[in-house]
């Protein structure tokens, strides 16, 4: 696991959004992380629809892979655990 990345989902969830959202595999390329940019811009997803926002955000990531985007992330995560904004 690293420090950015898309977060892992539990197992049954990922069996479960495997048949039901396609190419949701594809969010593995990478290693998962503690922060994402879908938790950052998006948050919580509470049912499948809210993960096919979330998994997109995640392909944002894997597509834009950067030094910099990392960087915003985390400025984004450390501005949330201070302020509580955009916590869900």
């Amino acid at each position: 696991m690293s420090l950015i990345g898309p977060r892992p989902e539990q197992r049954t969830f990922v069996n479960q959004f495997e048949k039901e959202i396609p190419f949701y595999i594809y969010r593995n390329v990478v290693k998962p992380g503690i922060t994402g940019w879908a938790q950052v811009v998006q948050g919580y997803a509470g049912n499948a629809d809210d993960t096919r926002i979330k998994i997109q955000h995640d392909f944002y990531y894997i597509k834009h892979f950067s030094l910099w985007l990392d960087l915003l992330i985390v400025f984004k995560t450390i501005k949330t655990i201070l302020t509580g904004f955009g916590a869900r």
